[in-house]
This record gives structure tokens, sequence and C-alpha cells, in this order.
């Protein structure tokens, strides 16, 4: 079906598989960031984590070469079927974050990764729509290691747009990026409503100390990190 916040955002009109993540919040904000880059025809661009295929096709939109991967099959599936339908060529690559592309290098990465802490021990299996955000206990699983990857699928001079939420440590982000030779700083704020995932689980987040009494918003960031 198609996402009417996709529409409203200025992200196209994308059609989602059920269990594929929609544009949201978070898409919105990253999609700001990805247009202040200034994007032309001789840009590569990687989008990891694509889900339905929105931050990949604005980046082809601006005229850059896409490549985007998802775990999830449905999320292939999807972005390859928005991308025909929107008449832009973007490879669409099946697999577990940077994995798929690991020999290659871009001048632009992007991600959207899986980020909410759970208080499940296990990683939803890949048909389930809970790949998209349940990230382990503290939310790392996914952006630790594309913390840990990053300078490796980057040109020099490269730069890596990544959003999640404040929930999951936004220094400790800075931190593992800085530690692999990145410069990197929060570029952009966004305090959104608890959506329903969080709001199922708001008395574990507090039994954590992740949200505190009377909090009712989500502080989402985006995260700039550039390769010298």
């Amino acid at each position: 079906m198609a996402t009417a916040a996709a529409r409203t955002a200025g992200l196209g009109n994308l059609w989602t598989l059920p269990g594929v993540y929609a544009p949201q919040a978070d898409t919105r904000l990253l999609a700001q960031a990805l247009r202040a880059e200034g994007v032309t025809a001789d840009t590569d661009v990687l989008d990891v984590c694509t889900g339905s295929g929105a931050l990949a096709l604005l980046a082809a939109r601006m005229g850059a070469r896409v490549t985007a991967t998802d775990i999830s099959w449905r999320a292939v599936m999807t972005a390859r079927m928005n991308a025909v339908r929107a008449g832009h060529r973007v490879r669409v690559r099946h697999g577990d974050l940077t994995g798929p592309v690991a020999r290659q290098r871009f001048d632009l990465v992007v991600s959207n990764p899986p980020y909410v802490p759970t208080p499940h021990p296990h990683r939803p299996r890949r048909h389930r729509p809970a790949v998209a955000w349940d990230a382990g206990h503290r939310g790392r699983q996914a952006v630790d290691r594309i913390c840990a990857h990053a300078r490796d699928v980057l040109r020099p001079h490269g730069v890596l747009l990544m959003v999640h939420s404040g929930l999951c440590g936004v220094e400790e982000t800075l931190e593992q990026l800085t530690g692999s030779g990145l410069r990197c700083s929060v570029t952009d704020r966004a305090y959104v409503p608890f959506g329903p995932v969080l709001t199922e689980r708001l008395t574990w987040l507090r039994d954590q100390g992740l949200i505190g009494p009377g909090e009712d918003k989500e502080e989402l960031v985006v995260i700039r990190a550039e390769r010298s």
C-alpha cells in the first residue's frame, strides 16, 4: 500500500509490503540530512537497511548512483518495486548491513538501522516485522556494527549519515565512530511522541532507566561522520 507519511515528506508515492518498515519521523529526519549533502551525478550512495527504499530513491532522484541493502527479502522486493514504479535505477542487494558490498566504497552512506531496545534477547527472524526495529537490550546490535564497518565502505572524504534513538546511546555512537578515525557530530535532533512499539514497552524501558517518569517523547538524532 502507499504511505501518506512518505508523500507528505516529499519522499514519493511509496508502496510497502506487509512487514516492511514504512517511512516515519526518523526517515524524514534523515531525508533532510541527505538533501543537505549536495548529492550529484558523480556521487555513489549506499542505503543500509533500506526498508521501503525511500532514502535510496531520494538519492536517485538527486542524480546519484545508488545501491541499497536489507536483510529482509520483503524489504528488498519492496525497494525494487518502488524503484521500478518511480523509474529510477537502484541496485538493491539482499544481505546483512554492509555485508553485500564489503569490497566496494561509497561517497555517502545513509542508514536508518534497527535501534529500539527490546527485552527479548534473540534477534527477530528475518521475515518478522520486528527485524526492522528490535536491536537487543541496549538497542545497539546494528548500530555497533555499522560504527565498526562504516570506515571500510567510505571513500576518502566520504560521509556516513545515520539516524537512531537517544535511547540507545548517542555518546557511545560518537565515541565509536571517532575511535574508528571518523570526524563526527550530531547534526539534527527531533522529539517525537512514543509510537506503538515504545508505548507497549514503557514499563520495561522505565525499569531499565532508559525512560524517566513522565517522559512522553523519544529523541531522534542524525549523526554525521566523515572520513579524512
